[in-house]
């Protein structure tokens, strides 16, 4: 999917929270600014002098978007801070810059966040243009690499997959059981309460959800949930399953397709469900747009960008492979298994 990041403010967040991203976009680039308190700086004259712009552009830019530059690092300098600015800055290349006789009461200045945030806006120069599309490539990359080469399974790199996965297996089959045991209806009732529940939760059949993560044949969907929709399919299931076994002992017999849709209808539209479908949703939506680029149109409304601590827990240090977790996960397994 082409991302225009002149138009989304949801795509350019998601990459200044990325860490890892920033990291290797900043290796890439090489510029020279300033550190200061330990961070890379660039005057406002450095960034218009790079992106072949005048100094109306910048200013421009930081009075449409003060809000979103000012929360990605962008400062304007007083008093003490603009006074310690002037004698610890130290340039990163050769050249002497005296601070101490700038007389301004105030100077702005950008960190490299904000410096990309900026050049994910300017639309009047080539380099940002340019910049923009490096930006894109290397977040791909570095997503790419973090995942071993795919986001298809990037679910199942969060610590909480597994057990999430495990239990919900076990809830499928008492939800399946219920569906052959209390529901008068021939096979094609499993895919048909199966897509009820998804569609109630993420407003997509299985086969929807497929084309938008562009899932092959041989690829479960379920395998690509992240936990959090996994624990909520299972409390579905769970949930229903009881309601499905107490309609049929009330009645003594085995429910009807209307019956069973009724019971589902008000079932679905307990006022409980709504809070943990709204969260659902919107780490659905979001995740799958930051990590696999696949837009879950339904659920457009609930996409947010990512904070930094959702991409260390997909990408960082405690993510990790699922034959890995399993491996670690034998011993768990066992005791859940024992405990049926």
């Amino acid at each position: 999917m082409t991302k225009d990041l002149t138009n989304s403010s949801v795509d350019r967040q998601n990459i200044l929270n990325n860490q890892y991203a920033l990291n290797e976009i900043q290796k890439a680039i090489k510029l020279q600014g300033f550190i200061f308190g330990g961070k890379l700086m660039f005057l406002r004259e450095q960034v218009a002098d790079f992106f072949e712009v005048t100094h109306r552009t910048i200013d421009k830019y930081l009075k449409k978007h003060d809000s979103e530059l000012a929360q990605n690092g962008y400062e304007v300098l007083r008093g003490k801070r603009l006074a310690d600015f002037k004698l610890t800055a130290k340039p990163m290349d050769d050249s002497e810059v005296n601070f101490v006789n700038i007389k301004a009461a105030q100077l702005g200045i950008f960190d490299f966040r904000s410096f990309l945030n900026l050049a994910m806006l300017l639309v009047e120069s080539e380099r940002a243009r340019l910049l923009r599309q490096a930006i894109l490539d290397i977040v791909i990359d570095t997503i790419n690499a973090k995942t071993g080469g795919g986001t298809k399974y990037i679910n199942q790199r969060d610590e909480g997959f597994l057990k999430s996965w495990f239990l919900e297996e076990n809830y499928r089959k008492q939800f399946t059981d219920a569906l052959r045991d209390y529901v008068n209806l021939g096979n094609f009732k499993y895919p048909l309460y199966t897509d009820r529940v998804y569609v109630s939760i993420f407003r997509e059949k299985a086969s929807e959800y497929r084309d938008i993560l562009r899932l092959k044949k041989h690829d479960k969907v379920r395998d690509t949930f992240y936990s959090e929709i996994l624990d909520l399919i299972a409390a579905y299931e769970c949930g229903f399953a009881v309601i499905l076994q107490k309609e049929y002992e009330k009645l003594g017999r085995k429910l009807s397709l209307w019956e069973t849709d009724e019971l589902f209808r008000e079932f679905e539209s307990q006022a409980h469900w709504k809070p943990l479908i709204d969260s659902a949703r919107i780490k659905m939506a979001s995740r799958d747009l930051a990590f696999r680029d696949a837009l879950h149109l339904q659920l457009e409304e609930y996409i947010t960008p990512l904070q930094a601590e959702e991409f260390e827990r997909f990408l960082g240090e405690k993510s990790k492979e699922l034959a890995e977790r399993l491996e670690e996960a034998k011993d768990v397994m066992k005791r859940l298994k024992d405990r049926e």
